[in-house]
């Protein structure tokens, strides 16, 4: 690229601008977190109840996040607003109240879920009490997010994450049984009942998740405000073919990283957990032992380093697109690259959440099970996030001649459709 192009970063700007994902880029940042505690307890869970029968859903679930991805960043580089704001402008103010609180309890469900999974995975590597953890572990995020801009702690957070690359190393060490893999692949197995169904939901809902789409959306908004050379494709058209190309390149990038590491612990767990016989994982003890073939009696403290380095990562994630779209609804001063004192209501947001979500952990909920049910709660909330975005993007008078048409409406749709048809199907067979 050259210095004029657009989708290059100001000179002056960018390399000094406090921004996570100009460290990874938006789709990257939002894959990594994708794969935050809630997904690796998750495919860690399925692994181990169901072998390889569900792989199938990861290479289900890739076109469909990508798709649904995509949407979520054009929106925001198309208009030059996030999702809350788009509906803002062109729908009723109770559609908006009601997709933001919707977004609220999903991501502080989440929230509370990752810090006690965070808790429980530092007491693997020094026990104390699991509430004096959560605090601390809330504490240290909302330090980060107030105090610290964001490239001077995800560097060291992306050398955290890599712990997950150790799932590959336990898959070159174990008997792999590939035929099994491969046909849990492109096979769906002949497994009934509502267990199976709350399953695929978490699956779903964990890669394909409301807080992204909002994330990734407003990132791309705010990324015109910080890059002066960018304009919002409405009215700047010529900027398209670049912006769209990027946008595609890095969001395809990011979902396949996410859903190759959500696959190796599916297939790790299947591989060690379930050929033992463990099918219910209850502690953050047992979900590590996954990991003995190769890190031995090192695993626990390798699968703490993997939660806490993908919790760090997420939590900001999660409070970020929370505060985004209470922002853009209510019109605040907001953004990641202000400072506190510039944006006080959009921080307080982020403490807020935090803080809720820490307080969650006040009762007797396994974290692990926690974990495993804020994925269903994000699956069934997906839903209708997803078709009011699909709409929102089909109308010309709102996206220009950014509108979304041909595959990428055909394959948006088609996983809100099946997100709502697997949803549908849980709840129906609990009646």
């Amino acid at each position: 690229m050259n210095a004029n192009d657009p989708e290059e970063p100001s000179s002056v700007i960018g390399p000094s601008r406090p921004r996570l994902f100009r460290v990874l880029g938006p789709g990257l940042i939002t894959g990594a977190s994708d794969d935050d505690p809630s997904g690796i307890a998750t495919y860690a869970q399925i692994g181990a109840a169901y072998g390889n029968a569900l792989n199938w859903t990861m290479l289900l679930s890739y076109p469909l996040m990508v798709a649904i991805q995509i949407v979520s960043a054009r929106i925001g580089r198309t208009t030059g607003h996030g999702i809350a704001e788009a509906l803002r402008r062109h729908y009723p103010p109770w559609l908006l109240s009601v997709v933001v609180l919707m977004l609220l309890i999903a991501n502080i469900i989440n929230l509370g879920a990752d810090l006690g999974a965070m808790a429980d995975a530092l007491s693997l590597l020094l026990p104390a009490s699991h509430i004096l953890y959560v605090m601390l572990m809330a504490a240290i995020c909302i330090g980060m997010q107030l105090f610290l801009e964001y490239t001077r702690y995800v560097a060291v957070l992306k050398w955290l994450t890599l712990a997950l690359f150790a799932y590959f190393g336990v898959l070159a060490i174990v008997h792999v049984d590939w035929v099994d893999v491969l046909s849990g692949l492109v096979w769906p197995r002949s497994i009934h009942g509502r267990d199976i169904l709350i399953a695929i939901v978490a699956i779903f809902g964990t890669t394909i998740s409301p807080y992204l789409f909002f994330w990734q959306a407003s990132e791309e908004a705010e990324d015109m405000r910080v890059y002066p050379q960018r304009t919002d494709l409405v009215d700047a058209p010529w900027q398209g073919k670049r912006a769209l190309w990027r946008i595609e390149i890095d969001t395809l990038v990011g979902m396949a990283f996410s859903n190759l590491v959500a696959l190796a612990i599916i297939i790790t767990a299947a591989s060690t957990l379930h050929r033992s016989g463990i099918v219910n994982i209850e502690t953050s003890a047992q979900a590590a032992q996954a990991l003995r073939p190769i890190a031995g009696r090192f695993a626990e403290g390798v699968f703490a380093l993997g939660i806490l380095g993908t919790g760090l990562l997420a939590v900001p994630v999660l409070t970020g697109s929370a505060a985004y779209a209470v922002g853009e609804m209510r019109q605040w001063p907001m953004g990641l690259g202000r400072r506190p004192k510039e944006a006080q209501a959009f921080y307080l947001v982020l403490v807020l959440a935090t803080l809720i979500g820490m307080i969650l952990n006040f009762t007797p909920i396994n974290p692990i099970r926690a974990l495993y049910w804020s994925a269903v709660v994000n699956g069934i909330t997906a839903v209708p996030v997803m078709a009011i975005m699909m709409l929102l993007v089909s109308r010309a008078d709102i996206m220009g001649a950014f509108a979304v048409r041909g595959a990428l409406w055909l394959f948006g749709w088609l996983a809100t459709i099946v997100m709502a048809v697997i949803v549908i199907a849980m709840i129906a067979t609990s009646f």
